[in-house]
């Protein structure tokens, strides 16, 4: 998993790109990124499959605060990116999910 993000103060927003290899689980069919940017609603945000296989997604979000997130693979499959800037725990037993911090530096 790889996160890129790019800052933009002029714009107030800061652009992250989220890539999903595809072979983190045999023959992902589909992928969405899901979190509280979008009240957790995996139909929102679908992954665009790569010409190399992996799964990316481009969003702009606010600056000034962070935002929780996980991918939803197959329509029953979570995950969770360890690449992201920190984990947080779910109610859920032994579940995180990821953090996206989009703070300025």
């Amino acid at each position: 998993m790889s996160i890129k993000k790019t800052f933009f103060p002029e714009k107030g927003v800061c652009r992250v790109i989220f890539t999903l290899p595809e072979n983190l689980i045999d023959h992902i069919k589909k992928a969405s990124l899901v979190g509280d940017f979008n009240d957790w609603d995996p139909d929102k945000h679908p992954m665009k499959k790569l010409k190399n296989g992996n799964f990316g997604f481009t969003l702009e979000l606010p600056l000034g605060k962070d935002y929780q997130f996980r991918y939803f693979i197959d329509s029953y499959k979570w995950e969770t990116d360890k690449d992201a800037d920190a984990l947080v725990p779910t109610p859920y037993e032994e579940v995180f999910n990821s953090v996206i911090n989009c703070r300025l530096p």
